[in-house]
C-alpha cells in the first residue's frame, strides 16, 4: 500500500519516548539533535492533538444526547445536536484528508514543473493556463510560490518550474504529477477546429538534507546561458542562468530566477536532488512490482486528467474517475476535489 493513515497509538508512544528524552541531563549537549527532537515533537503534536480534541468533542455530543434522549422535550435540542454533529463531521473530513499525507516528505515544500507536449503553440498556451490554475490554488491555500525557471514561447510558456512553500504542499501536489490533456476549439485556428493538447506536470519534494542522494561533479554537466523573460536589463547582459544535466538519469534542471550564477547553481542542484529522489524512488518501486520503468510520452493515451471545453464541458481524472462540469471554477484553482480523491485512491 503506497502510504497509510497514521497509527495514533504509535504516535503517542513515539511522543512519550521523545518527551522523556528531553528530560535527560545531557539532552542539550548536542544542540542540533535537540532541535531536531523538538521539531519532531511539534510535528507529532500537530498530528495527534486535533484528533484528541475531536474525540473529546464527540464524547461531549454523546453525553449531551444521553442527557436529553429520554426527556419529553428532546425535540427542542435536536437541531442543536444535529448542528454539533455536522460541525464535528466537517472537522473529521479535514483531519481525515490530512491523515492520508503519511508518505515520506508529504509535509515538505514542493517543486512543480510544467512542460508543453504535443500541440505546438496550443500546448504553450495550455501550460500558461495550467500555471494560472496552480497559482490560483496556491493563493487560495495561503501558500507561496516562486518561479525558478521559465521558458516563454509563442502563445504562452514552453516550460516553467515553481518552488511552492507551505505545510504539506508536496503531499497535496503530488496528485498532479502526470499528463494533462486539453480538448477545445483552438483560438489559434482560424477555421475554429477542435484541438487536443497536452502538457506534463512533475512534482517532487524540496529536501534540505538528501542523505543517500549524492551528486558527484563527474555525474553532471553544467551549462550557463543568458536568462530570458522578465527581469529587467540584467538578465540580458550576463550568463547567470544555469542548466544542469545528470548524465546517468538524463534529468535536466534549470534555474534563472536569481541574479547570481552561484545562487542559480545552488538552487538548480537542490531541484536536481529532489528530482533524483523521485527518480530512484520510481526505480525501486518498479523493481518491487517487477515492472520495467518506461518514460511516458506527453501525448494521447497517457493522460491522468482530461479537460474538455468542447463539444461539452467536463474535467475528469482518469485514475479516480472524479469529474466536474464547472470548468471555470477548476481553472480558477478549485482542484481540491481531485487532490482529495487522489489521496484516498492512493491508499488502495
Amino acid at each position: 500500500m503506497p502510504g497509510g493513515v497514521f497509527d495514533a497509538v504509535t504516535i503517542q508512544e513515539e511522543l512519550h519516548v521523545l518527551e522523556q528524552k528531553t528530560l535527560t541531563p545531557t539532552f542539550w549537549d548536542n544542540r542540533e539533535d535537540a532541535e531536531r527532537t523538538y521539531a519532531r515533537i511539534s510535528t507529532l503534536k500537530e498530528t495527534i492533538d486535533p484528533w484528541n480534541k475531536l474525540l473529546i468533542e464527540t464524547q461531549e455530543i454523546n453525553d449531551f444526547y444521553e442527557l436529553y434522549k429520554d426527556e419529553p422535550d428532546i425535540s427542542e435540542v435536536e437541531d442543536d445536536i444535529s448542528d454539533q454533529i455536522k460541525r464535528a463531521k466537517k472537522k473529521y473530513d479535514i483531519l481525515y484528508i490530512k491523515s492520508l499525507l503519511s508518505e515520506k516528505y508529504d509535509s515538505n515544500d514542493a517543486f512543480l514543473t510544467i512542460h508543453s507536449g504535443a500541440g505546438g503553440t496550443e500546448a504553450c498556451d495550455w501550460v500558461n493556463m495550467l500555471l494560472r490554475m496552480y497559482m490560483r490554488w496556491i493563493e487560495k491555500k495561503g501558500y507561496k510560490a516562486q518561479i525558478l525557471d521559465i521558458l516563454e514561447a509563442e502563445g504562452g510558456v514552453k516550460s516553467v518550474t515553481l518552488e511552492v512553500t507551505g505545510k504539506n504542499t508536496n503531499g497535496y501536489l503530488k496528485s498532479e504529477s502526470g499528463v494533462h490533456r486539453l480538448v477545445r476549439i483552438s483560438p489559434f485556428d482560424s477555421n475554429k477546429r477542435r484541438h487536443t493538447t497536452f502538457a506534463s506536470v512533475h512534482v517532487s519534494p524540496v529536501i534540505e538534507e538528501m542523505g543517500d542522494i549524492e551528486i558527484r561533479p563527474e555525474d553532471i554537466r553544467i551549462d550557463t546561458y543568458r536568462a530570458s523573460g522578465a527581469g529587467g536589463q540584467h538578465v540580458n547582459k550576463t550568463d547567470s542562468a544555469v542548466r544542469i544535466t545528470h548524465l546517468d538519469s538524463g534529468l535536466v534542471v534549470q534555474c534563472q530566477n536569481e541574479r547570481s550564477q552561484h545562487k542559480n547553481k545552488a538552487m538548480a542542484l537542490k531541484v536536481l536532488s529532489s528530482r533524483l529522489y523521485e527518480y530512484y524512488k520510481e526505480i525501486k518501486e518498479a523493481e518491487q512490482s517487477k515492472h520495467s520503468i518506461e518514460k511516458k510520452d506527453i501525448s494521447w493515451g497517457n493522460q491522468i486528467r482530461s479537460y474538455v471545453f468542447q463539444p461539452y464541458t467536463m474535467i475528469k481524472d482518469h485514475r479516480t474517475l472524479i469529474q466536474s462540469g464547472n470548468i471555470q471554477a477548476v481553472m480558477d484553482g478549485d482542484i481540491d476535489m481531485f487532490i482529495e480523491a487522489y489521496l484516498q485512491w492512493n491508499m488502495k
